[in-house]
């Protein structure tokens, strides 16, 4: 999708926008489906090391239907990231609608930009981001065994899905506020998802990570505030 024109600064991606004739159902469920994609993309990469665990985990067992279990577990991790961006649409058009409707809170959205990626930037030096990082870089555990079974293997989709999202929120927060469809934005963000899962030093990774864009929260503050 393209983008809108600036309001205060800001320029509001047309995700969030109704196209002439198109009901809102049809707006979010097109919405919904390029978030999907997108999530696809972005995650793969970083998914299919947890799913080799996960089918080695299930091979112990001497379980035959590895392939089918495999896929199992990929659609529940899909369907976590497919309802949060069931959550993120109403969100976006909501906070949209307010900017367009009113350009005197419009002019303060880069001041808010900011502080989002500052409070992205401060959440990848968290514990909570450690904690989850690493069931999402581990799981289900080296050696491990995990009983087959198409319930088992659902459930451990969702439980990859929940860690992950919670995992990746503030540097998909920092992807929404600054374009959820530019291509550049969700390259960065997902080369950054991907490197910290994958890294030997993961925690680490995620820390300087969080310390750069600490730096660039601060940053776009100072310049909308007119001190940059």
């Amino acid at each position: 999708m393209g983008e809108m024109p600036m309001l205060g600064g800001w320029t509001m991606s047309m995700a969030w926008i109704r196209m002439p004739g198109q009901t809102w159902p049809g707006a979010a469920a097109s919405f919904v489906g390029m978030w999907v994609v997108m999530m696809v993309a972005m995650m793969l990469p970083s998914l299919v090391p947890m799913l080799w665990r996960y089918r080695q985990a299930v091979g112990r067992t001497g379980e035959t239907r590895l392939g089918r279990l495999t896929t199992l577990v990929g659609v529940g991790y899909f369907f976590v990231w497919t309802v949060f961006g069931m959550v993120v649409f109403p969100l976006g058009v909501a906070l949209t609608s307010v900017q367009m409707q009113h350009l005197a809170l419009a002019r303060s959205v880069p001041i808010a930009i900011g502080m989002v990626v500052l409070m992205a930037g401060s959440l990848q030096l968290t514990a909570w981001k450690a904690r989850h990082l690493a069931y999402c870089s581990e799981a289900p555990g080296t050696g491990r065994t995990l009983p087959a079974g198409v319930r088992t293997a659902w459930r451990h989709g969702l439980r990859l899905g929940l860690h992950c999202s919670q995992c990746c929120v503030g540097l998909m927060a920092i992807l929404l506020v600054i374009g959820v469809m530019d291509l550049r934005a969700m390259a960065v963000v997902a080369v950054a998802i991907t490197v910290e899962r994958l890294a030997p030093a993961g925690e680490r990774v995620a820390r300087a990570t969080g310390t750069v864009v600490v730096g660039a929260g601060l940053f776009l503050i100072a310049r909308a505030a007119g001190l940059g």
